[in-house]
């Protein structure tokens, strides 16, 4: 019996070597190991990951897909630039698929749904206390995920899904800010009250102003580190 082209294959050493490289790529970009604007040498990268090129090359364009890095002419891979006029449109969609999420969990919530919030938005505490700012991010997807899903806003989900890269930069630069921990879980506990009452319209309320407030502090962090990068290029 002929055996199915070798193209066909599945290599799942390969895979899981990018996976993982993916994962370390992302976190690297997300903690500021890399930084915007910095060269991203693929010979080097290999060095660091200990995999190929091929599977470096693989993780630079996936990364370029989603917006975590660019490529430039005559320069190769960059890590992508956090613009100012990018983060208020990811905010700006952020606030009316979470407003309309939050909205609708109030009217479809039942005492699981409330339990589970409840215990994301404790998790979330708890990562703020500990300084784990990747379990930060991985418990607030968690806590956002199952208020999208409990109001059957399964398509709106997939959409944040999308931006998820994007989301997880910008939400590693805030969250790193002076007391950002206390007011995030403050926030999301006015969110959850209005779901747990049932009070739709407060809910969307509550959920449009926690994504307003880290807007407000991401503008400020990024206008900062713009005119730092300036004085650095002056300099």
């Amino acid at each position: 019996m002929q055996e199915p082209p070798s193209s066909l294959k599945i290599e799942r050493r390969t895979t899981t070597l990018r996976e993982l490289a993916l994962e370390k790529m992302r976190s690297a970009i997300f903690d500021a190991r890399f930084q915007p604007g910095d060269r991203l040498v693929e010979r080097t990268l290999c060095e660091e990951l200990g995999v190929s090129r091929t599977v470096v090359r693989e993780v630079l364009r996936h990364l370029e897909t989603e917006g975590l890095v660019d490529s430039l002419p005559n320069q190769g891979p960059i890590v992508a630039v956090l613009d100012l006029e990018t983060a208020t449109e990811i905010y700006e969609i952020r606030g009316l698929l979470e407003g309309e999420a939050a909205r609708a969990c109030a009217q479809f919530a039942d005492e699981r749904t409330i339990a589970d919030l409840e215990a994301s938005i404790d998790t979330i505490r708890s990562a703020f206390h500990d300084r784990d700012h990747r379990a930060v991010r991985a418990r607030t997807a968690a806590f956002y995920e199952r208020m999208f899903t409990a109001g059957h806003k399964h398509v709106a989900w997939e959409i944040v899904q999308s931006l998820t890269a994007r989301i997880n930069r910008l939400r590693a630069l805030t969250i790193a800010s002076d007391d950002r921990g206390s007011q995030a879980v403050q926030e999301m506990r006015q969110i959850l009250a209005a779901i747990q009452a049932g009070d739709a319209d407060a809910a969307r309320r509550a959920a449009i102003a926690h994504v307003s407030r880290v807007a407000d502090i991401a503008r400020n962090l990024l206008i900062e580190g713009q005119a730092g990068l300036l004085l650095k290029r002056a300099g």
